[in-house]
């Protein structure tokens, strides 16, 4: 059978050769290429798109004459034409799908809704996920959770390789990498049509590569990267069925490292952004090393290195479930590093956020201005007025507070301990050591007096940003903010202000200012 291997794969990559070629010149005679202001390619000239038309051609032809040839032997090995049309049937509506858009112009909702059609195909060809066999041998899936679990897995690994189409010979060349993974692995369980469709589809892309790889005469289009996944997550499925479900799932999600954390890093940074989920953009994993420096053709390079770890690692998976949860270790450590180094400005601030959220404490700080505002209710000295305000705002990083008012309060209150008089007219508390940099940003809140008019602000002071800000502004501006003004007539204003039995609803505002400005930092 080794012998038969090594003719598909010559006669694919022969093929490849000679289709590329021609169509290559065909389109660029007619004028069937991608100008360079379509912005989402580098090349400098117009190059063809129709790759995906020369591999198809390819790979049909070797598995024809392999089977015209050869057609005993592939039927004692287990291979046959309805089994092979059963993956290769669908597969040939993505690549139409893929081909009018290359041609015209296709919709991201119609290529999905096509590949779900092909998915459910394929699954009813009985190349689907059809139990789950991590912890019992005997939980076979219906068609509810199969079903589902197919379309999901073929949907993301036939978009995966069409993602990373940005780079001449990226896609292409990443591929490679996975089917040569699939054809060892398929070979190690014996599982014939997959090699068989494997070592056919490797010498196709390998064939291709050869006019695909920078600087490219041909792309591989949307008909390329589209087919070449689906043929891929198929493989994949088929060749699943004789190994187990941990190492069976493990392998190909390994081995398809590259596509599925670049799909995986796209939703995410543009969920974090609020940016369209479909809409492309120019921060794939390719761009962010483009952007780091490389050239056009190191990139390429660096991730076809990354494409090699990624079908090394899954290889070392034959050994057993044992060494599963090890190389996943290993790959989880080296995306965050890889992340890391690309700089992601969205994941900086998804670090940021979750290095900050500290729940526990935003809870105590909730209920400790909860209880502020009922002490305040009740406060008849400026002693305990700022005891008050120093354990409740303390927490949240502020270092003291100051009172302004629209009367003065110098003639008005001569003696408010422990209160400080500055020289801007203020009464001002501190429960920190001063600091020579001054106020760094202030949230200032109006008081209103008790027949409803603003008379004044009081404003709490920070004089460090490095602090994450643990509380609710909404809870400052209810309550708090009445039961705080009334608290500053009672203890501070006890001449200048008569007290008022009538407590209004007052419309609550805060204002946070930076020193010098109206806005905090």
């Amino acid at each position: 059978m080794t012998w038969r291997y090594i003719e598909v794969f010559v006669t694919s990559l022969s093929l490849a050769l000679l289709m590329t070629r021609f169509v290559r010149d065909f389109a660029n005679a007619r004028g069937w290429v991608d100008t360079p202001d379509s912005g989402r390619h580098f090349h400098p000239k117009p190059v063809p798109r129709l790759g995906g038309l020369c591999i198809l051609a390819a790979f049909l032809g070797a598995l024809g004459i392999s089977f015209i040839l050869s057609s005993p032997a592939i039927s004692l090995s287990g291979i046959s034409v309805r089994t092979t049309l059963a993956i290769m049937g669908p597969a040939l509506i993505v690549f139409l799908s893929g081909l009018y858009d290359d041609l015209y112009s296709l919709g991201p909702y119609w290529k999905f809704g096509v590949q779900i059609v092909a998915a459910v195909l394929l699954y009813v060809g009985g190349f689907g996920i059809q139990q789950f066999d991590l912890f019992s041998r005997t939980s076979a899936l219906g068609i509810y959770l199969g079903l589902p679990l197919t379309v999901f897995w073929v949907v993301l690994i036939t978009n995966a390789f069409n993602l990373i189409d940005g780079l001449d010979g990226l896609a292409a060349g990443s591929a490679l990498f996975s089917v040569i993974i699939i054809f060892v692995v398929s070979s190690f369980l014996h599982t014939s049509l997959v090699s068989f469709l494997a070592i056919a589809l490797a010498g196709a892309i390998f064939g291709f590569l050869r006019f695909n790889f920078n600087p490219a005469t041909i792309f591989l289009g949307d008909s390329g990267s589209l087919f070449i996944g689906f043929i891929l997550s198929a493989l994949a499925l088929a060749g699943s069925q004789k190994a187990t479900t941990m190492v069976a799932v493990a392998i190909p999600v390994v081995s398809f490292g590259l596509p599925i954390m670049d799909v995986l890093i796209s939703v995410v940074r543009r969920f974090l952004s609020g940016k369209p989920l479909f809409k492309g953009d120019h921060n794939h994993i390719h761009h962010k090393l483009l952007k780091r420096g490389f050239s056009h053709r190191s990139a390429v390079l660096i991730l076809y290195a990354v494409s090699a770890a990624f079908g090394m690692l899954s290889l070392s998976l034959l050994h057993g479930r044992g060494i599963v949860a090890l190389v996943l270790a290993v790959i989880g450590l080296g995306v965050l590093a890889g992340i890391q180094q690309l700089q992601y400005s969205e994941f900086s601030e998804l670090v940021a956020f979750f290095s900050q959220l500290q729940p526990r404490q935003a809870i105590a700080n909730r209920l400790q201005i909860r209880r502020a505002t009922e002490l305040l209710a009740t406060c008849q000295d400026a002693s305990t007025f700022c005891r008050i305000l120093n354990e409740t705002m303390s927490p949240l990083g502020f270092e003291g507070f100051s009172v302004r008012m629209f009367t003065n309060l110098t003639d008005r209150e001569p003696q408010c301990p422990p209160l400080m008089k500055n020289g801007l007219g203020e009464l001002k508390y501190t429960w920190t050591v001063s600091d020579s940099r001054g106020v760094a940003w202030e949230l200032k809140l109006d008081l209103v007096s008790g027949g409803g008019e603003k008379c004044g602000s009081l404003s709490f002071h920070r004089l460090s940003q490095s602090r994450p800000l643990l509380m609710d502004i909404n809870l400052l501006t209810d309550g708090f903010q009445t039961a705080l003004s009334s608290a500053v007539q009672r203890t501070l204003l006890q001449k200048a202000i008569p007290m008022s039995h009538h407590q209004p609803q007052i419309p609550a505002k805060a204002q946070a200012k930076s020193a010098g400005t109206t806005e905090g930092k």
